[in-house]
């Protein structure tokens, strides 16, 4: 979620928070016997010193004056943000409250906000100050900050990074922390194999922009893996104990980073921090982009559809969904489609949020067998209805910037980890 929107929902709630009357009886509901787990569940990833959200919500003194607003952005469902439809898939990153969670959250401020007694109070959950990974074993970033003008349009900005490593090298979490949350409107960090000719004009620790400026080639990171994907309030990279990323020895990190200019002056200089493998690992991890950039939406179209295909010759397992468009994002869906002609409904997002760009992790690994393949669908509402629409007049076509337009479906697969994506999606020779 983007800063200034975090900003506008921090205005929004003060403005809705009222004056709190006394505490309600003592053994009725109180923070710290009923409210507190909730917050620490559900909300503290985002709202703690350091992070993205307006305020913190760690402690009854901080909660409190914001019990009204706390309510009514539960009961709304407008935090915590989820947009997954239910009624497809499940997900273990699945962050939306229960109907219980919420009455618990509503009741307590209709109650008059209770303290209780904090020897009620749940253990309190340890986060480790400046990351949301362990301590890493690895931080790489630029020598240098990065000034951000007030206005006006940034192009993407690439950075190198190189990671000194000297053998092959299995990464098992990854997050990215920029140093202002309010003008990164998202980063990519890609894996630059040593062979690659990919951005090679690009000096190592300082800021590259292409000369061919929104060369797909470019955008896609010149064929290289992701390393993982930054989006506000997106909850970094951690893969299961048998699995990782690989890292090739003497590769390179690249950093692409979409800067928005927030109507300040600012600069920013993003870390990336990376917990390595103790051994290598069962399984690897690749990224996987099923996209279209063969559009035009027309102007004034409400409901403009945009359909991506990737097929699986040898099968696969899906362990990570993350649809990406920008302001006239509507709604975007993945279905599988099998062999046989059956199809399942993988993830919906009915309205999607360009603010909340969020990944989708299935409980389960998702099956596809051989010969199956997965349909992107996306709509986008370019009519004056939109009212994140820049411009409803507009043809709009594929871009880098907001105010154009993406229509990506990143997944990651799960693979043995001596297999790569090429050898995965090459059909095998037909058994005698």
């Amino acid at each position: 979620m983007s800063f200034s929107t975090f900003r506008s929902f921090a205005l929004t709630i003060a403005s809705a928070t009222l004056a709190i009357g006394a505490p309600a009886a003592s053994d009725g509901i109180t923070f710290w016997k009923d409210v507190a787990p909730v917050l620490q569940a559900k909300c503290q990833e985002c709202h703690r010193p350091g992070e993205i959200g307006p305020m913190p919500l760690m402690t009854y003194k901080e909660a409190r004056p914001w019990a009204t607003a706390i309510s009514e952005s539960v009961t709304l469902r407008k935090m915590p943000p989820w947009f997954a439809d239910p009624h497809f898939g499940k997900f273990a990153n699945d962050r939306s409250l229960s109907e219980t969670e919420i009455a618990t959250l509503s009741n307590w401020a209709k109650k008059g906000a209770p303290e209780g007694n904090p020897k009620d109070a749940p253990k309190p959950r340890e986060f480790n100050k400046g990351w949301n990974i362990p301590t890493p074993d690895v931080v790489l970033q630029a020598p240098e900050a990065f000034p951000i003008p007030a206005s006006g349009e940034v192009p993407y900005q690439y950075l190198v990074l190189p990671t000194g490593f000297k053998e092959d090298t299995w990464v098992r979490m990854a997050e990215t922390r920029p140093s202002d949350h309010a003008v990164v409107h998202h980063l990519v960090v890609f894996i630059r194999d040593p062979k690659s000719p990919w951005l090679r004009d690009a000096k190592p620790g300082v800021m590259y922009v292409p000369q061919a400026r929104g060369d797909l080639r470019d955008i896609g990171g010149g064929g290289s893996d992701i390393l993982t994907v930054y989006t506000p309030g997106m909850i970094p990279e951690i893969w299961q104990p048998n699995q990782g990323k690989l890292v090739k020895a003497n590769s390179d990190l690249v950093l692409q980073i979409h800067y928005t200019p927030k109507g300040k002056a600012t600069q920013d200089q993003t870390k990336v921090g990376l917990v390595l493998a103790k051994e290598p690992p069962a399984e690897r991890i690749l990224s996987l982009a099923i996209s279209n950039t063969k559009f035009v939406i027309p102007p004034g179209d409400p409901a403009f559809e945009v359909i991506g295909r990737s097929r699986f010759p040898n099968g696969a397992r899906v362990v990570n969904l993350f649809p990406h468009m920008h302001l006239r994002g509507k709604d975007f869906e993945y279905k599988a489609v099998y062999a046989d002609g059956t199809s399942q409904v993988l993830l919906k997002v009915p309205k999607y949020d360009f603010n909340w760009q969020l990944a989708y992790r299935p409980a389960e690994p998702l099956i596809m067998p051989p010969g199956s393949r997965i349909e992107a669908t996306a709509h986008f509402d370019n009519s004056a209805n939109n009212p994140a629409n820049p411009d409803p007049k507009a043809e709009v076509k594929f871009g880098e910037q907001s105010w154009e337009e993406m229509m990506i479906g990143f997944m990651d697969l799960a693979m043995p980890a001596n297999m790569d994506l090429r050898t995965l999606m090459t059909p095998l020779p037909p058994s005698r």
